[in-house]
This record gives structure tokens, C-alpha cells and sequence, in this order.
């Protein structure tokens, strides 16, 4: 069973379309827009690279986690 019966497909299809609007920007406008987005957000995500060993201070050099790793700090 489809979700649309054939005489509503046939009402929606003879619709009248109206006319066309034109872009507020030209079409490579909202590309562009898109790239320097992305570029931001990928600038924010790479400036918090290594933010865990920045703060190594707090776990007094290594976590408990990385001990059960077999760091090469033990003996």
C-alpha cells in the first residue's frame, strides 16, 4: 500500500507550479558559504588536538587507565 492513492498523486501533480523565484545569492554563493563553515568547524575540532595531555597535571602524569595499558613507566 502506497501513501499516496493514485487520484491523490494525480490532484498534487496538477498543482499549478506558480512561477519560479530567483536565488537571493548567486548559486556558488551558498557553496562558498558552506566551504568557510566547514573550514571554521574543522579549525575549531583541530584546535582541541592533545587537549587531554595539556592537563596532564591533574592525574599527576598518568591516569590509572594507562597503567593497566603497560606503560613503559613501570618497571
Amino acid at each position: 500500500m502506497s501513501l499516496l492513492s493514485p487520484p491523490l498523486f494525480a490532484a498534487l501533480v496538477a498543482l499549478p507550479g506558480g512561477e519560479a523565484t530567483a536565488l537571493p545569492i548567486p548559486a556558488w554563493a551558498y557553496a562558498a558559504i558552506a566551504a568557510i563553515v566547514f573550514l571554521f568547524l574543522a579549525f575549531v575540532v583541530w584546535s582541541f588536538r592533545d587537549v587531554a595531555n595539556r592537563h596532564s597535571h591533574r592525574t599527576g602524569g598518568t591516569a590509572p587507565h594507562d597503567a593497566a595499558h603497560g606503560s613503559a613507566e613501570h618497571d
